[in-house]
């Protein structure tokens, strides 16, 4: 069998036509990401890919918010080809394609290493849960989301993160169910939830308070009764109990990491983060 080297592997861009053996190699790593999940990320997102002899043996994506924020993501390399950099490669060709753009990602401890290397720094801990949904009757003050709300929820999510996810939450809005919860001094806070992997994921749930995000994880909660449910938390989800109690497990997680850019996406006030929308897209 002829050696590869690193100069054997072209990074091309990656498209929806390409979802099909993105996912094979999201499948080799065990990832639980369906072929529709591909396609959603692909909608919004940038793609390179790393391919040898014509066949794709490596991808990573970037899906911009805004003209101030990025999230790096879906960064695979074919066990077959480690070893030659490729990783490296990929990654530098979202932070070109990300400008002056902040940008974002979830790290294993395997990837650590190289994002510290390209000025990554770690801002926080991502916890993963997720099971069959046990035990979940509650009685919360929630209410579904209209297109009608859609204005108000980009406008708290941006101040929560500083990022412009107006396009993640228009794709969002069709999914169901999308809960909010209001008070005498206005919204509190959403909680999107959708298929993904096994069975749904919980999120971006973004809240005023500690008690307005467990008004809307119960509520969430609850209407998977039976199903399998995954929800990645942020350091800001301090109460695990109701998770824990509903039957869904802790199964590992992800290191938070930012790299400065020259327009920086800066949170200014008005709610937290507690969910992420996925590790891909924070």
């Amino acid at each position: 069998m002829q050696t590869v080297t690193a100069s054997d592997i072209n990074i091309v861009d990656l498209g929806p036509p390409d979802a099909v053996e993105a996912q094979r190699l999201s499948q080799q790593e065990a990832w639980p990401h369906r072929l529709e999940d591909w396609q959603f990320l692909l909608e919004i997102s940038q793609g390179f890919g790393a391919v040898c002899d014509g066949k794709l043996m490596g991808t990573a994506l970037l899906t911009p918010y805004g003209d101030t924020a990025a999230t790096c993501n879906m960064i695979i390399v074919d066990p077959a080809m480690r070893g030659l950099g490729v990783g490296r490669r990929l990654v530098e060709k979202l932070l070109e394609r990300a400008g002056g753009r902040e940008c974002r990602l979830i790290a294993t401890q395997s990837g650590l290493p190289l994002y510290e290397k390209l000025g990554f720094v770690a801002t926080g801990e991502i916890r993963q849960y997720q099971g069959i949904v046990s035990a979940a009757s509650i009685d919360a003050e929630v209410a579904e989301v209209t297109y009608a709300d859609l204005p108000e929820l980009i406008a708290f999510d941006t101040a929560a993160q500083g990022l412009d996810r107006r396009a993640l939450m228009e794709l969002l809005i069709e999914e169901k169910p999308f809960l909010l919860s209001r008070d005498q001094n206005g919204l509190r806070g959403f909680a999107s939830c959708r298929p993904f992997g096994r069975g749904h994921i919980l999120g971006p749930l973004v809240a005023r308070d500690e008690e307005a995000f467990r008004t809307l994880l119960a509520a969430s909660i609850a209407r998977h009764d039976g199903k399998f449910l995954r929800v990645d938390l942020t350091d800001a989800a301090a109460d695990v109990a109701l998770v824990e109690a509903a039957g869904l497990a802790h199964v590992g997680g992800g290191i938070a990491m930012t790299r400065p850019g020259a327009q920086g996406a800066t949170p200014y006030g008005g709610g937290r983060v507690y969910a992420l929308a996925s590790q891909a897209l924070c």
